[in-house]
């Protein structure tokens, strides 16, 4: 490859990774103040709960989108604790992350890293708890979905980030992979949310139909 040739691919590349910065920026700070607030409310909902076996929280609109029937689950509690404890902990970190990002702060390698972890592990856990909700339990909880849907784009735009980051190190085929993740992330999330959103439908959908 000429040194011409590498140049116009910095000159390309630098604007790209630039832009994916700040977008990650933006996605953490905001995903992870809504994701806060949603575990949140969701904490002050248990807590009402176990106060008053009768209560009916405020996310228990129906039959299919009721907090109530999920917050009574083992699965509510996968680690022993409520659910919301590990989202307050874990978005509170995000969110402080993403303002700091924001400020023009640089974190090392190692920071990343741990913020790739952590996104990587809150993405399976809440397609654990989609699985869970529609196919085991039966019931939505809205503040929960809130938390699905800060959680994808949070661990997309940091892999994504990451991937166009260290690119360079990366083999010829994943590098190409992670230029197309890179191109087209907008799209990607549009169909991971569609997907999901039909999942949705389609499980509920002899509700959904007695509702048009």
């Amino acid at each position: 490859m000429s040194a011409a040739t590498t140049e116009r691919q910095t000159e390309r590349t630098l604007p790209e990774q630039g832009f994916l910065s700040r977008v990650t920026a933006w996605i953490c700070a905001v995903g992870g103040v809504v994701g806060l607030l949603a575990a949140a409310i969701l904490i002050v909902e248990k807590i009402n709960l176990l106060a008053d076996p009768g209560y009916v929280p405020s996310c228990s609109i129906n039959p299919i989108l009721s907090c109530g029937s999920v917050m009574t689950t083992p699965q509510a509690e996968a680690f022993g604790i409520p659910n919301p404890l590990i989202g307050i902990a874990g978005f509170a970190a995000v969110a402080t992350i993403g303002v700091v990002l924001l400020a023009g702060a640089r974190l090392p390698g190692w920071f990343w890293l741990g913020l790739q972890a952590g996104a990587t592990f809150g993405v399976i856990f809440v397609h654990w708890l989609i699985y869970q909700s529609l196919y085991v339990i039966g019931a939505l909880c809205p503040y929960c979905m809130l938390v699905w849907a800060v959680t994808i784009p949070i661990f997309l735009y940091v892999t994504v980030r990451a991937l166009r980051q260290h690119g360079g190190v990366l083999p010829g085929p994943v590098r190409r992979v992670a230029a197309a993740v890179a191109t087209y992330h907008s799209l990607i999330l549009t169909a991971w949310y569609a997907i999901v959103l039909i999942a949705i439908l389609t499980r509920f959908w002899s509700y959904w139909s007695t509702l048009v």
